[in-house]
């Protein structure tokens, strides 16, 4: 099996692929090296305690101002662990849950959060083993990051909460023991670092992008289908029209039905001027447009994705200066963990995909409608009458979008009144 070098930077399909279990990760010298030289301006820190540092000896969110004695460090980050893993609901797929893992060991394994590189390594082999954490998929707002998913996570890495190994659920550290791990004890800031981050919402972000990245392939395969089926025109996917009009997304889904419906006897039986088809309905005419749109907006969540995976979403960060004197070292803290910006690329491509079904429904439609399809039984049934043909897979075509619009209607009206 492939092993990925937590060093470099990686890709939504290596992720993807850890996800999916084909491949395992691991932290390289390099990514060592930096995760080394952040543990030790924690530990300098620690040992000087000259001031308070959030997350490192104080209390946390509303708690900040509260200093925390030395000998309760390790304590802090425990109790931290533990009182935020308080998700509710069905777990997450397994899928999800180790995309989130290695999410969180790259995060980490840049060398800004100050753990120490054994923290790392276990995540590592917990995914290389298969050890799961349980994580209830409910119980984040994406704020102040993914703190209840993650905080789940992290309690399997001290031995405690659920994880699922084998197709057994058992507890943290028996599932950590048959795996041949031990659990960690947490050391200043190794919790906060844990749990304080967008992992949970960019694994099922871009494990989705990868399904509605093939929903778009299917729909101009079936658009393509419907095009023959019907009889229709393939002039609307000219080139020169997306031209003038030339959003990248519409070229794409344009060139593509090109190529899919290129020789197609059907098309060809009525081309020429007498073509009888000059126009076809919008859910066929519009299929670059409209398609197109949809992977314009999957794009920006791509692209969004693709800063995500590799970026440093804790909080306080460390900056070692590179040295051994401290001097010059930072620890500073920000807003990194907010999810915002996966949030606003997630929206937009529900709301295209929403589009997206929409035009399917509407081609079904045309396909299984007799007053509106080319010559086909009514229904696409054989002995129409005597057989009902296709004629409730379109009101279930139907139903399914409307729940979608609905939902999305509803959460845009609770956005108005915010």
């Amino acid at each position: 099996m492939t092993t990925l070098d937590l060093s470099n930077p990686l890709t939504l399909q290596e992720i993807i692929a850890v996800a999916r279990g084909a491949t395992g990760i691991a932290l390289g010298d390099a990514g060592r090296q930096r995760v080394q030289a952040a543990r030790a301006v924690v530990d300098a820190f620690v040992r000087d305690h000259a001031i308070a540092r959030y997350g490192i000896n104080t209390g946390f969110g509303a708690l900040a101002e509260v200093v925390i004695p030395d000998g309760e460090l390790a304590a802090l980050q425990t109790n931290l662990v533990r009182s935020h893993a308080c998700g509710v609901g069905a777990d997450l797929p397994t899928e999800v849950v180790r995309a989130m893992m290695v999410l969180r060991a790259k995060v980490l394994a840049a060398g800004h959060s100050g753990v120490r590189p054994e923290v790392i390594d276990l995540l590592c082999e917990m995914v290389n083993r298969r050890v799961h954490p349980r994580i209830p998929a409910q119980g984040s707002v994406g704020a102040s990051g993914d703190l209840a998913p993650l905080a789940h996570l992290a309690l399997v890495l001290i031995g405690e909460g659920q994880a699922e190994l084998d197709g057994a659920s058992l507890d943290g550290g028996e599932a950590l023991a048959r795996a041949g791990l031990r659990p960690l004890v947490l050391q200043a800031k190794e919790g906060l670092s844990l749990i304080n981050g967008t992992q949970a919402m960019t694994a099922i972000a871009l494990l989705a992008l990868d399904g509605a990245d093939a929903c778009c392939r299917h729909a101009d395969l079936c658009g393509a289908m419907t095009v023959e089926a019907q009889l229709a025109t393939d002039k609307a996917f000219d080139a020169r029209i997306v031209q003038l009009r030339p959003y990248p997304g519409a070229h794409a889904s344009a060139s593509n039905l090109r190529a899919l419906t290129a020789g197609s006897p059907l098309i060809a039986s009525h081309a020429g001027p007498a073509d009888h088809k000059v126009q076809d309905p919008y859910s066929i005419r519009c299929m670059p447009q409209v398609h197109g749109a949809v992977r314009d907006a999957l794009d920006f969540l791509r692209r969004t994705l693709e800063v995500e995976v590799n970026a440093v979403t804790d909080n306080p960060l460390i900056f070692p200066c590179g040295t051994a004197d401290h001097a010059h070292t930072a620890i500073l803290s920000g807003g990194n963990f907010h999810g915002q910006p996966v949030s606003i690329a997630c929206d937009a491509a529900r709301l295209a995909l929403v589009s997206l079904a929409s035009m399917s429904e509407r081609r079904i439609e045309q396909l299984v409608n007799p007053m509106l399809n080319s010559g086909l039984p009514p229904f696409l049934a054989r002995q129409s009458g005597l057989n009902s043909g296709f004629m409730i897979a379109q009101v279930t075509a139907a139903a399914l979008y409307l729940i979608l619009h609905s939902v999305l209607f509803t959460l845009l009206k609770r956005l108005a009144r915010n």
